[in-house]
């Protein structure tokens, strides 16, 4: 009877677990390389890293190659939202003039397939919401954004623009405040918050004590939200995930500048309680666009064959088959290295020569070239074996994640 009874428990555990109910939120604070974080003490940073990790990670795309991006705010927080880079999204700067809508943001992911769930956008500055997600726009498939709180930037009577623009650390403060209130009291299953007042000390102070002070106010607004997430754990049992990441670094001079691709101006980093982390979340080159398929992975979405196949990133949770691709390509041959996860089952190497998803949002017609090992960790394309091209779309499937390539032929 005593077997029973534990068996019996242990079932109730594990459906108890099962049904929890999973949220997330994700925070981008504006302008602070790695190096800033590590200096400072960020006691809030810090404590949600206990529960998983701080990892480093890269923005700006891959320097030199064809998905380099500017280290610029809307492009960076467009690699996180859309979990591609530039040369797919098509936000350069931060004008925002025409996003390519065909590479949906995690919002659009999530609500198409969880309509009746809540997303939440918490920002101190509308565009985000207005543009990138692209809020009510028919572009977007008129994704409604059920909580929001924004655009104090524009209301010039309560928040008087001032030249040290302290107005916009009341604004990060406000968004703060009702993100954790709404985080409280209605708990959309997930939302973005959004705070800028640490990129203008940057710009106006560079590496200073200034800047240093916005960065500690930032991770005491952080700590306000997580101790709202905490509170909802506990209170309700609910599964959270916390992820906290930067849209840029700053110039390795003096800190006030960025949008090159030096070293610092790419330094991001991810700050999650979400475990267990995986292998590329330990011995991999992380970077910003592995945010969307992680939280994908914690809220169940699910992408098409043809989703997967135009994502750039990883998820940092879950089993993981391949990552960290490098392609070098001559005329004739392409040589693909990869680091394989698990180590186990086939890799199925395909190739188009078309671009009609970055176009039109249909799916590209892929010919399979090879399947090998994954364990094998490399392979060489045959170039001469397809029509030619100005761009070839290279693909590398594996029983757990798809990753991609492009040839580009310069004109």
């Amino acid at each position: 009877m005593r077997k029973l009874f534990l068996l019996a428990l242990f079932a109730s555990i594990a459906l108890t677990v099962s049904a929890q109910k999973k949220k997330a939120v994700f925070i981008i604070i504006d302008g602070v390389s790695k190096d800033v974080i590590e200096k400072l003490a960020t006691p809030n940073l810090h404590a949600i890293a206990k529960e998983g990790a701080l990892i480093s990670a890269y923005q700006g795309g891959e320097r030199g190659e064809y998905n380099q991006t500017p280290t610029i705010s809307a492009p960076g927080y467009n690699n996180v939202l859309t979990g591609v880079w530039f040369n797919k999204h098509n936000v350069p700067d931060n004008g925002i003039k025409a996003p390519n809508y065909h590479y949906p943001t995690i919002f659009r992911f999530f609500k198409s397939q969880y309509p009746e769930k809540k997303i939440g956008i918490f920002s101190s500055w509308e565009d985000n919401r207005t543009k990138l997600v692209g809020d009510g726009l028919q572009q977007t498939d008129n994704i409604k954004v059920d909580y929001k709180f924004d655009g104090l930037e524009l209301d010039t009577i309560k928040y008087p623009h001032d030249k040290a623009r302290e107005f916009m650390a009341k604004i990060d403060q406000a968004v703060t405040d009702e993100a954790a209130r709404c985080i409280k009291e209605n708990a959309p299953d997930l939302s973005w918050v959004y705070l800028e007042f640490t990129d203008d000390m940057g710009h106006a102070f560079g590496d200073s004590k200034k800047y240093d002070d916005a960065v500690m106010a930032a991770d005491q607004r952080i700590g306000e939200i997580w101790a709202a997430v905490k509170q909802r754990e506990k209170q309700f049992k609910e599964d959270w995930v916390i992820i906290v990441t930067t849209d840029h670094g700053r110039d390795p001079k003096t800190g006030r500048g960025h949008g090159g691709q030096s070293d610092r101006e790419r330094s991001s980093w991810i700050v999650t309680n979400a475990k267990p982390l995986n292998v590329y979340a330990q011995k991999g080159k992380a970077s910003v666009v592995d945010i969307l398929p992680t939280l994908a992975k914690h809220l169940g979405v699910q992408f098409s064959a043809a989703q997967k196949r135009e994502l750039d990133g990883v998820s940092l949770l879950g089993s993981v088959s391949v990552y960290n691709v490098e392609a070098k390509h001559t005329e004739e041959k392409v040589a693909l290295k990869w680091m394989s996860g698990d180590g186990k089952g086939m890799a199925k190497i395909s190739i188009a020569t078309a671009n009609n998803y970055k176009q039109t949002g249909k799916a590209d017609v892929y010919s399979l070239v090879a399947e090998v090992p994954v364990s094998k960790g490399s392979f060489e394309v045959d170039l001469t074996k397809f029509p030619k091209s100005e761009i070839y779309k290279i693909i590398i499937e594996g029983e757990h994640n798809t990753v991609n390539r492009w040839i580009v032929n310069k004109k």
